[in-house]
């Protein structure tokens, strides 16, 4: 790829970027079902046939939107882990919850939860996209070793993270990420007693 291609894909993702940013705003304004493109492109400062070279209409731009925020949701997941190394969790840290910083340096998109009329599907795919990391990225041992079903148990552990999430989130992010980290890690050694992160699908491990 040479220089003008870079700088026309990295002109193309900022263009993206911005309408993206507009768009939460005035999701968070007047509601999903009321936003237009006209709206979008009058916040973002862009006229309409710039567009259209993005997006066919409000739809397409809100699954672009879902879906690369959740995708990049995943991926934050396993920076700080080295596939099939077992870390014991008491001596978890801040930055093995990496999830947590990446929701909070993207809260401006993940305030959208929060609100009922918002993107299309992002109330169930946000708790989905947390139990799909807990089943295919993550093999748990229990304290003592306790026998479990680990379906039901990775379920469990996923949809109380979810809740946990929702929670800070709907507070308006009122602990500091650490501190938040911290409780999660308090209670995460109630019963897990060590986490491995494995690259490829657990196969339902």
């Amino acid at each position: 790829m040479n220089h003008e291609q870079t700088g026309t894909s990295e002109r193309k993702n900022r263009t993206k970027e911005h309408l993206k940013s507009a768009f939460i705003k005035l999701v968070k304004e007047k509601g999903y079902h009321a936003v237009t493109v006209k709206d979008i492109v009058d916040k973002a400062a862009y006229n309409r046939s710039t567009f259209y070279v993005h997006y066919q209409d409000k739809i397409e731009l809100a699954e672009d939107l879902r879906a690369s925020m959740l995708r990049g949701l995943e991926e934050s997941v396993g920076k700080l882990y080295i596939p099939g190394h077992k870390v014991y969790t008491a001596n978890l840290g801040t930055p093995s919850f990496n999830i947590v910083a990446y929701i909070y340096e993207n809260r401006d998109f993940f305030e959208l939860i929060t609100y009922e009329d918002t993107l299309p599907g992002l109330h169930t795919e946000f708790p989905q996209t947390i139990l799909k990391i807990y089943k295919e990225r993550f093999i748990f041992e229990t304290i003592n070793n306790i026998p479990v079903n680990m379906d039901y148990f990775k379920q469990y552990t996923a949809y109380g993270f979810h809740g946990l999430i929702l929670s800070w989130i709907r507070n308006g992010f009122r602990e500091s990420r650490e501190d938040f980290i911290k409780e999660v890690i308090d209670l995460t050694k109630t019963h897990i007693y060590s986490v491995e992160y494995v690259r490829e699908l657990a196969g339902g491990v």
